[in-house]
């Protein structure tokens, strides 16, 4: 969680180095083929928006400043299709493409988490309290659907259209199909 201007910093710093971004961001806003730019505008809007909101200060100055940075993270949710509440991601996300991505906000995913698009993180329909928790280092392929109160462990691989709806405790695992296996075996 970002409460500190330090840990913003640091969630900004490991966020560029998961995009790729290592060049100055104006030249890449005069780019008009920089797609990972706008992600990037997307992400730190996500970062600015935990930072403020997390922090204790309760000034009138920061209350403008908070809804000035969540009307932005808004327009930039709409324009980009991302449905991602704050505080939900460590740090080191690299959102790969556009497209829809929605994520519950109640979700806890850990560092380095790479998600692509069309990716549904959510609860079950008799559950909304039950949502996915994911370890760090994951790789969420594209149309990939997670629900449901379960574990995925550090490193997995969810491939592209998997549908997981049970826990997966053995670290550096690719889960495929429909619903997911582990290698052929049906998750516990």
């Amino acid at each position: 969680m970002i409460d500190s201007i330090e840990k913003y910093n640091y969630y900004l710093q490991e966020d560029r180095k998961a995009l790729g971004i290592t060049k100055n961001t104006f030249l890449m806003f005069l780019n008009p083929f920089e797609i990972d730019f706008e992600i990037y505008k997307f992400q730190r809007a996500l970062r600015k928006c935990e930072y403020l909101y997390n922090s204790k200060n309760s000034s009138f100055f920061w209350k403008v400043r908070k809804f000035i940075a969540a009307t932005r993270f808004k327009r930039l949710s709409c324009k980009l299709g991302f449905t991602i509440n704050p505080n939900c991601f460590g740090p080191g996300l690299r959102i790969a493409h556009r497209g829809t991505i929605v994520v519950n906000g109640g979700c806890v995913i850990g560092a380095n988490c790479t998600i692509n698009a069309c990716v549904n993180i959510g609860a079950n329909p008799g559950s909304p309290e039950l949502v996915p928790q994911i370890g760090d280092n994951v790789y969420i392929g594209p149309g990939a659907k997670l629900f449901g109160g379960i574990f995925i462990a550090n490193g997995c691989t969810i491939g592209a259209n998997a549908v997981v709806n049970k826990s997966c405790n053995v670290i550096n695992t690719v889960l495929v199909g429909v619903p997911a296996m582990e290698k052929g075996v049906k998750l516990f």
